[in-house]
């Protein structure tokens, strides 16, 4: 087992063992600049994204006009933890998960 790991690892000497962690160096920069340009064009914005989104949820009060992540335009009746009841007609109204509000809208 330790010969065919020795074999495997070319001669022995200062210049090979140079040679190879270059290589492996060389081979460790792509892999380096591929996950700078994911966390730059993809993590990053969905971090943003989720913060301003826990900002607008922590934000809402009764009153507000929303917009449910379904599409559901209404007005907040109460807010709880996790629930939140919308008036979306004349003495009609939902309980919502918080986290589906999508937008407050402006008006």
């Amino acid at each position: 087992m330790f010969g065919l790991a020795f074999a495997m690892s070319g001669p022995a000497g200062g210049a090979a063992g140079q040679a190879g962690g270059m290589a492996a160096f060389q081979q460790i920069i792509p892999l380096v600049f591929m996950f700078a340009i994911f966390y730059f064009l993809l993590i990053r914005p969905q971090q943003k994204k989720a913060k301003e989104h826990k900002a607008l949820l922590e934000s809402m009060k009764k009153g507000d006009n929303v917009i449910t992540a379904g599409g559901v335009h209404g007005k907040i009746t109460s807010v709880d933890d996790t629930i939140v009841t919308l008036e979306i007609a004349n003495n009609v109204n939902i309980k919502i998960t918080k986290s589906y509000i999508a937008a407050i809208k402006k008006d």
